[in-house]
């Protein structure tokens, strides 16, 4: 038998399509007027609004969305080189039970191999 006649549905690469395709259909925010809310989700900073990639991609499980936009911009501000009122963000809410928190890591990890984030490998 070919293989052509085999059909092998993969669930994780249908995921990730999704959650790229509607991350990507989310409204960006300037990062210091954010706006998310207190739940899971995964987000992504932008150097500027116009920015197609993101700088970093995060997964918000224990901490929520609120929270971590916040810390992010906290920290950045302390940066030199980097003007924080120029950074924006993206953000899309991803389950809202316990236990789903793994939703959100295969969300993360979906929009750091799409995106390949430079933030994610430099430990910032």
């Amino acid at each position: 038998m070919c293989d052509r006649h085999v059909f092998t549905f993969k669930l994780a690469l249908a995921y990730s399509k999704q959650a790229v395709d509607q991350f990507e259909r989310s409204p960006m925010h300037a990062l210091a007027t954010h706006e998310a809310p207190r739940r899971l989700g995964v987000y992504a900073l932008y150097l500027t609004n116009d920015d197609e990639n993101p700088t970093y991609v995060g997964k918000a499980t224990k901490i929520k969305l609120a929270q971590r936009l916040t810390e992010h911009h906290r920290k950045i501000a302390g940066r030199e080189n980097i003007d924080v009122d120029r950074m924006w963000c993206r953000y899309l809410v991803i389950g809202d039970e316990a236990g789903e928190e793994w939703v959100a890591a295969s969300a993360e990890n979906a929009l750091i191999s799409h995106y390949n984030p430079k933030w994610n490998k430099s430990g910032i």
